[in-house]
């Protein structure tokens, strides 16, 4: 498997005008009802902030590389750094698909296995979290609950 061309995948349609599911990952006072707990700041072009998951006591710097309003989030987060591309796309006024594609890894063979697939899940999980919020107000805990102390 050439760690290259390879790219972990998520998507999900969510019934919400694009704007509204753009705005959820740039605003981290939206983004930590279904995804980080907390975050030194907005995500804006060319910008450095911090995305903290308290429960787990992990964070990550994350560099918005580029930033596209309600079409194209590009940011580089990891260590080592991979790139993360989040797509919108309006599929109707109320309707918007989303992409999450992770590239440019560094691992090889099964090590590279087990990132895309790790990365795949977390970020379905980000995306389900994401339309159970933005479409019904509630904000399921997925990504606490996913490794729970007990």
């Amino acid at each position: 498997m050439d760690s290259h061309s390879s790219q972990a995948h998520a998507r999900m349609m969510i019934r919400r005008p694009v704007a509204e599911v753009f705005n959820a990952f740039i605003d981290p006072a939206i983004t930590r009802n279904f995804w980080f707990t907390r975050s030194d700041g907005k995500l804006e072009l060319n910008k450095t902030v911090v995305w903290e998951w308290e429960m787990y006591n992990v964070s990550a710097s994350v560099w918005v590389k580029e930033l596209k309003q309600n079409s194209r989030i590009v940011i580089e987060w990891g260590e080592p750094a991979t790139n993360v591309e989040f797509q919108f796309q309006q599929i109707s006024e109320n309707a918007t698909y989303v992409q999450i594609i992770e590239s440019e890894y560094h691992e090889t063979g099964d090590k590279l296995l087990k990132h895309i697939i790790d990365s795949t899940g977390g970020f379905t999980t980000v995306l389900d979290g994401l339309k159970a919020y933005l479409e019904h107000g509630i904000n399921l805990k997925l990504i606490a609950d996913k490794f729970p102390k007990e």
